[in-house]
């Protein structure tokens, strides 16, 4: 008869009852020191994220503010466009701040228009001017950024230097150059689709080398990693490394960046706005507002108010939004 092995002498038991992960519940495996699939960074991300309030709140604010350039009917049933002379410069009425939706909650401008309905209209122009210039630079700078960084050599040398003149040139003023340049005169009555397209231009052309500067670092780092020279080793192609290894694992910088840029962005059409070269009539925006509202500021201050106000909140909310990625994806920072 043969000996019995050292968990049956030890313990008294047959083998069958030593834990195993295929016999036991997910709990006894787990304490067993038995891990399931691994969770992607992703999901991993998420489940960091739904713990923030941080998160949570800025999350309810960015879905106010774009279902509200969405669909501003919802909000209000006043034209923003509509003139009432015997109402300019109206102050707010404050007893219907009460009554959703109501007429005057904002006061009016010096055209007799409804602050309110203009203020609520007003995010659909500076919520989309900042999504498209994101979206502009993270597919223009991202492309660049993973073309230098893989690369590398000759090719990397030139893009970089491309992207420092760009970056050696203020931001503020390189849009004020392209914008007081190639914008329409009032005279031809451009469409508010040509003027946000070139405020959109404009915001790219010096924005891209930032997102290209990040993308290649992350870029840079990633390449070196074990399982990309396995790849490599294995003959896999460029492409293949890069959109299958690389790409995914290089992305979550931007990402972070892209977040936060919403905001920046956003304030940004409103800064140009402000200073007379960005969106202007008849787009509505909320730099358009502000800057319509400055010569009243002392006399009919609602006028920048409110649109100041509601601008500020979107552009915390991005910010906050980006902070809270960020510390979900940097595991350094949990």
């Amino acid at each position: 008869m043969s000996s019995p092995l050292p968990s049956q002498a030890m313990t008294g038991h047959a083998v069958a009852d030593v834990p195993t992960a295929e016999t036991h519940t997910p709990d006894i495996a787990a304490a067993a020191g038995y891990v399931g699939k691994p969770r992607s960074l992703g999901s991993d991300a998420w489940r960091e994220l739904r713990r923030k309030p941080l998160f949570i709140i800025s999350g309810v604010l960015i879905v106010f503010f774009v279902v509200m350039a969405a669909f501003p009917s919802l909000f209000t049933s006043a034209d923003p466009n509509h003139h009432d002379l015997s109402r300019n410069l109206g102050a707010p009425v404050w007893g219907n701040w009460f009554k959703f939706g109501a007429d005057g909650q904002f006061g009016y401008d010096i055209q007799g228009r409804d602050v309110y309905a203009r203020t609520i209209y007003g995010a659909r122009a500076s919520i989309v001017v900042g999504l498209a210039a994101v979206l502009g630079n993270v597919i223009l700078g991202g492309l660049v950024g993973i073309i230098a960084g893989y690369t590398g050599r000759w090719l990397d040398s030139l893009l970089s230097r491309i992207g420092d003149v760009f970056l050696g040139l203020p931001f503020v003023l390189g849009s004020l150059l392209i914008l007081s340049t190639f914008a329409p005169p009032a005279e031809e009555r451009p469409t508010a689709v040509k003027i946000a397209m070139l405020v959109i231009i404009a915001l790219i052309a010096f924005g891209w080398p930032i997102f290209a500067r990040i993308m290649r670092g992350s870029v840079l780092s990633t390449k070196q990693l074990d399982y990309v020279q396995a790849a490599r080793a294995l003959g896999g192609g460029p492409t293949r490394i890069i959109f299958r290894h690389v790409l995914p694992n290089a992305l979550a910088p931007l990402i972070v960046v892209a977040t936060i840029s919403i905001g920046a962005y956003i304030g940004a059409e409103a800064t140009l706005s402000f200073l007379g070269v960005g969106l202007r009539d008849p787009v509505i925006s909320w730099g358009v507002m502000i800057s319509a509202g400055v010569p009243y500021t002392q006399t009919s201050p609602h006028m920048m108010l409110f649109p100041g106000i509601f601008l500020t909140i979107a552009v915390l909310s991005f910010v906050m939004l980006g902070d809270a990625v960020r510390d979900a994806l940097d595991p350094k920072l949990r």
